[in-house]
């Protein structure tokens, strides 16, 4: 099977963009387009001091995802030679990760994690954990090494 579709979330941490060479290389090779996916916590109305609004919810998503266009600027500039789109999405990152694929056609979903002792896997699952139960697209995980 080729990758023609990689759906690539990241997170704004060095460490998912550890995934980014690997990456680079299977679309290079393989002609593939990369979607690469921020997701966001759905934002909540801040207030200050008095109770006055200071960021309303839109306004909060508005200025994520100008934050998440500038990060993926620098990230693309890694994916040179390779077609680049992004996307940005708010709610529960597994969920909002798996229907970004669905609604890509992703071939396959790549993404960096930090490992994880057993017991603490257990407990709290990652994000990949958590999206091998949510969908059937491969999934390729790369758990860098802690340097």
């Amino acid at each position: 099977m080729t990758a023609k579709r990689i759906l690539v979330p990241l997170d704004g941490d060095e460490g998912s963009e550890a995934i980014l060479p690997v990456v680079a290389a299977v679309a290079r090779d393989s002609g593939a387009t990369v979607r690469l996916l921020r997701v966001y916590p759905v934002p909540e109305r801040r207030e200050g001091p008095h109770g006055r609004t200071i960021e309303y919810v839109d306004q909060a998503m508005s200025r994520l995802t100008g934050e998440a266009r500038d990060e993926f600027a620098r990230d693309e500039a890694r994916l040179a030679d390779v077609p680049v789109e992004t996307v940005v999405r708010f709610g529960e990152p597994a969920d909002e990760i798996a229907l970004e694929a669905e609604a890509f056609g992703a071939d396959v979903i790549a993404l960096a994690e930090p490992p994880r002792g057993r017991l603490r896997g257990l407990i709290t699952p990652g994000v990949a954990q958590r999206l091998a139960r949510k969908t059937s697209v491969p999934t390729l995980v790369l758990w860098p090494s802690a340097a």
